[in-house]
């Protein structure tokens, strides 16, 4: 379950579960974060939409994730990727909200587009069998 972004001013740690992760197309965007280490989260679903994963705060078997350490400009950047508006944080493609990690709490990006049809991946990773 998210804990609201209001309880918690900031948190140095991000959690990936997409394009994100080490060895996929965008963990660029990640240079100079610290890895932290991985984790699982029941309380995540992703939905595949593509070339890229949807996560919703729905209850599953357990998402792959992994955990970084980033700086303020390196969420900034995410934030554009992942299209997060701070101002209208449902506006966007994704929301943010706090997820507790076994590494501690950490952002995760949410999706707010519509998934009707998407395959639903409940447990494991994405890409399905990674």
């Amino acid at each position: 379950m998210p804990i609201p972004a209001l309880a918690i001013r900031r948190t140095p740690l991000v959690a990936v579960y997409g394009t994100l992760k080490r060895g996929l197309r965008n963990h660029h965007w990640l240079d100079g974060a610290e890895f932290v280490g991985e984790d699982i989260l029941t309380s995540v679903t992703l939905y595949d939409l593509g070339p890229y994963p949807g996560a919703r705060a729905e209850t599953s078997r357990g998402v792959e994730i992994e955990v970084f350490r980033v700086d303020a400009d390196c969420l900034e950047g995410l934030d554009r990727l992942e299209d997060y508006r701070v101002a209208q944080p449902t506006a966007g493609d994704y929301d943010r909200a706090i997820y507790t990690t076994a590494h501690g709490l950490a952002w995760l990006y949410l999706y707010n587009r519509d998934v009707a049809g998407c395959p639903v991946i409940r447990e494991g990773g994405w890409p399905a069998g990674a």
